[in-house]
């Protein structure tokens, strides 16, 4: 449909299903739809068939660095989204601008990987039309303008959710919506990492696609266990909160890349690649033994957290499944403990002074009491943590953060059952 019928539909959008929203704040979600309408139109002009798409952002819950371990993870569907609007070009080219960045152009008849392409964000876009057109699917030109509310820098994984709203753009307009979510999600990541040369793992593109409460066991990467748990998150009066504890992510690498590194370390200990393949029961019995052979306590340290954090995302999972929302509580309570103490990435130890993250969790710890629960999000080190909070203490809490961290620190969020999808017109 042409750009003025379609913004005249978006009324019968589904939005408080889609977006966990109550009816008067389906408003914000609405004119951002029409504004990725007016943007394709300013961009390309306005013509039939034009359709909208969407995929979230994302927030892991349980299983801190543990993916790379190939453990268990829970993480969930966020109410921020990469928008899209898009319909077919009849060229054979691919144009997709993205709000604040150069357009990207991709050329239907040379999808081959090229290095030089690495790190652009084209490079996504070629390779998930690659694996589309390798899996047999014939492909034509489209044009597509997108809109983010996904928060760069947070944790979110914005990457991921751009990867999976192009691959359900390509996936409806060309494959019939055969392909699902958890092949999409495959297929993200493969762009990524042969397209875009970033080695990462799957669970960014995994939870955006899938969305709701996923849990995922990688111990099989060809064949992860992914289980969607249909948790009505709205009925539990609280509310999920990602706060930016302004600390900066630069000259962090060293810190990341340390986690598994040290984790492989005990990993090899056992003659194995990965700690997953190590017996919990076996490793504890032999501390005494790999602490002298590898010199290194905080790897021992760190693979504890991994075989207790592991088990811990099995057993949110189950306490949601069972609606024991108190217990699921305690769980991320443990999670976050463990990650502050044995996995350590709360802080950079390089950097003994700026303990934005701590600061901002001790914060939490003093708010919220024996209420709710916090913990350390994504990577650590800086960015960002999350808490769940009673709805009964959300002003409090989000006034007391904000008046330490500063005004807009405070996100206040919701689980979306949604993931990456076309939007329908009820």
């Amino acid at each position: 449909m042409k750009a003025a019928e379609l913004k005249e539909k978006i009324k019968y959008i589904d939005i408080e299903y889609i977006y966990a929203c109550k009816s008067e704040e389906r408003k914000v979600y609405e004119d951002r739809f029409v504004k990725v309408i007016d943007g394709f139109c300013g961009e390309f002009g306005d013509g039939d068939g034009l359709r909208l798409f969407s995929a979230p952002g994302r927030t892991e819950i349980g299983g801190n660095h543990t993916d790379h371990q190939h453990g268990a993870v829970l993480a969930g569907g966020l109410n921020l989204d990469v928008i899209g609007a898009a319909k077919l070009n009849g060229t054979n080219t691919i144009r997709i601008k993205s709000e604040g960045y150069p357009m990207d152009v991709i050329d239907l008849s040379d999808l081959s990987e090229n290095e030089a392409e690495y790190g652009k964000s084209g490079a996504i876009i070629k390779g998930i039309a690659a694996k589309f057109a390798e899996m047999g699917y014939k492909l034509e030109g489209f044009d597509a303008y997108t809109v983010s509310s996904v928060l760069k820098g947070s944790g979110m994984s914005s990457s991921a959710a751009f990867e999976v709203l192009v691959a359900n753009i390509i996936n409806s307009m060309f494959a019939a919506s055969e392909v699902n979510a958890v092949e999409i999600a495959k297929i993200g990541q493969f762009a990524e990492n042969v397209y875009f040369g970033k080695p990462c793992g799957l669970l960014d593109q995994m939870a955006c696609s899938v969305s709701n409460m996923v849990a995922i066991d990688f111990a099989s990467t060809e064949k992860p266990v992914v289980e969607k748990i249909d948790f009505d998150f709205a009925k539990t009066n609280h509310a999920l909160c990602i706060i930016d504890t302004g600390a900066d992510h630069s000259d962090l690498t060293d810190e990341y890349a340390a986690i598994p590194t040290e984790m492989k370390k005990v990993a090899a200990f056992f003659g194995k690649e990965f700690l997953n393949d190590v017996k919990k029961e076996e490793f504890m019995g032999k501390i005494k033994e790999i602490r002298e052979a590898i010199s290194d306590d905080r790897a021992v340290l760190r693979a504890i957290h991994y075989f207790n954090e592991t088990e811990r995302a099995k057993a949110e999972a189950k306490a949601l499944k069972n609606g024991d929302f108190d217990g699921f509580l305690q769980l991320v309570k443990k999670s976050g403990l463990s990650s502050y103490m044995y996995l350590q990435n709360v802080y950079a130890a390089s950097m003994p002074h700026a303990q934005a993250v701590s600061l901002s969790l001790a914060l939490c710890d003093e708010i919220l009491g024996d209420r709710g629960a916090y913990r350390v999000h994504g990577g650590g080190f800086a960015g960002t943590i999350q808490a769940f909070v009673p709805y009964d203490m959300l002003d409090e809490f989000k006034t007391k953060i904000e008046a330490v961290l500063g005004e807009g620190m405070c996100h206040v969020l919701a689980i979306r059952p949604v993931g990456g999808c076309e939007i329908k017109i009820k």
